[in-house]
């Protein structure tokens, strides 16, 4: 069995949305100060590297993070290659097969430097919800900030997923992997009111 892991490393040099909270760790006590442990703690946006939105995030009635089932963030899911594109549509998406699968992964490359926030990146299109939602698939993976424009206030990416129940898991990083099926494992931390969270997303090699 080979797991391929596609998650951000979360440390001091993480670029975290522009304005959000960063991602910030210290040691608070250490093995020569309490003779048996060191404790750290770290304070970051839930939306800070590789993450899930909760419904919460964007509608005030939503789902809160721990009120998603944990079979929503496992599955088989299939990784395609959306390089070069400014937006991901429905169009894009015809040719591929969905069958046997519940999870769909961008890559688009978008995101070259991880150690900032990118200027410009792939987003989704209005259009491609339904056109997943009608194959089966219940969430979709990118490996950039966001499904929608960093200026978007309307956020119509998120609210067409919404709409037809796609989750969404953001910030992955699979410049290392091919495309193609796999199983996806991605949950989040069971937090009560959060409106979105970390994950270590990993995928296993068919």
């Amino acid at each position: 069995m080979k797991l391929i892991d596609i998650s951000m490393h979360l440390n001091n040099q993480t670029p975290e949305w522009p304005g959000d909270e960063p991602f910030h760790y210290k040691l608070t006590m250490s093995i020569e100060e309490t003779e048996s442990v060191n404790i750290g703690q770290f304070t970051a946006s839930n939306h800070t590297g590789t993450h899930i939105d909760a419904p919460f995030h964007y509608d005030n009635e939503g789902l809160k993070v721990a009120d998603l089932p944990p079979e929503r963030f496992i599955g088989e899911a299939l990784v395609i290659n959306m390089e070069n594109k400014k937006v991901i549509r429905k169009k894009d998406l015809q040719s591929f097969q969905f069958n046997g699968v519940t999870k769909v992964l961008f890559r688009t490359k978008s995101w070259e430097d991880r150690k900032q926030f990118p200027q410009s990146y792939t987003v989704i299109g209005e259009d491609v919800a339904e056109f997943l939602y009608d194959k089966g698939i219940d969430l979709i993976g990118v490996d950039t900030p966001s499904v929608d424009p960093e200026t978007s206030k309307d956020l119509p990416a998120h609210h067409s997923l919404y709409k037809h129940d796609l989750l969404i898991l953001e910030g992955l990083q699979m410049d290392h992997v091919a495309p193609g099926a796999y199983e996806l494992m991605a949950f989040p931390l069971k937090m009560d009111e959060a409106d979105g969270s970390p994950v270590r997303a990993i995928l296993k090699q068919k």
